[in-house]
């Protein structure tokens, strides 16, 4: 990831946007010190995901509308616990 001051993002910011594209992250410090990432579109709708609800992706799941779905059941005892 290359870092930008921001002085200089501020002042090459279309350069360190296509960098964003390009290349990935581009990070952004203060005295020093990150205190922002440039992210291309693409990476953030990665990251953010879907928007899609627990709901909805488990209607959408094959098994939706299934009545008689057996899942079977670990039976094995619980581990002995000396206090």
């Amino acid at each position: 990831m290359h870092t930008w001051q921001l002085q200089e993002a501020k002042s090459r910011l279309s350069e360190v946007v296509k960098n964003a594209e390009r290349e990935g992250p581009q990070e952004i410090t203060v005295h020093g010190r990150p205190v922002a990432v440039v992210l291309s579109r693409a990476d953030y709708d990665r990251l953010a995901g879907t928007g899609e609800s627990l709901v909805a992706f488990m209607r959408r799941s094959p098994l939706a509308g299934i009545e008689d779905i057996d899942f079977p059941r670990d039976t094995t005892p619980t581990r002995e616990l000396s206090l």
